[in-house]
């Protein structure tokens, strides 16, 4: 998701620093300036923010317990960008996180798959966080309705919709609804799904 962000930000004409832990290991960034950094640390946040009209979140660190890792990176992008005067974030979030129209989130509904159960908290105490801050920055979270197409390729188009879990869009198309919300805002400070629009 990050990898496809950048490309459509770059593919729009924006000034892209895409921060990653390894610039070794990420080859695949040409066209954007390429830092190292860490995401739960408020202070390399605001350093490595300011400057910047606006920012992605769409990190994942395999060897952190998610318990852990998603709410440090939402408090310290909070305070960061705040601190760095960028007023929009867009965060790549979970479909299991997002309700039901009887209001329950889908990770707490019958049959759900308990191995991620971890990563659904991990990510709604980072939702949690986001909305009780007080951060001036305009935040979005932004998840697939239902899950990611690996295989789709970038059609331009989307939609808003609800929770549904059988629901795909590809990387691409997702990086599409993440950068129009950075050009023009459409959502604020709340968490939407987006699929596929059928061909």
């Amino acid at each position: 998701a990050g990898r496809a962000a950048v490309g459509e930000a770059l593919r729009r004409g924006h000034q892209v620093t895409a921060v990653v832990r390894d610039p070794d290991r990420s080859p695949h960034l040409a066209g954007a300036t390429v830092r190292t950094g860490d995401v739960t640390e408020a202070d390399a946040v605001a350093d490595l923010a300011t400057g910047h009209d606006a920012a992605i979140m769409a990190a994942y660190d395999a060897g952190a317990r998610p318990g852990v890792f998603f709410p440090a990176a939402a408090r310290a992008l909070a305070d960061g960008l705040t601190r760095a005067g960028v007023g929009r974030l867009v965060a790549v979030g979970l479909a299991a996180t997002l309700k039901t129209p009887d209001g329950t989130p889908l990770m707490d509904t019958p049959g759900f798959p308990q191995e991620f159960r971890p990563i659904c908290l991990g990510h709604a105490a980072a939702s949690d966080l986001l909305r009780s801050s007080d951060t001036t920055t305009d935040w979005l979270i932004v998840s697939p309705a239902g899950d990611f197409d690996h295989a789709g390729t970038r059609s331009g188009r989307y939609r808003v919709a609800a929770v549904d879990p059988a629901g795909r869009i590809s990387y691409a198309d997702l990086a599409v609804a993440l950068l129009d919300e950075i050009d023009a805002p459409g959502h604020h400070r709340t968490h939407i799904g987006v699929t596929a629009v059928p061909q």
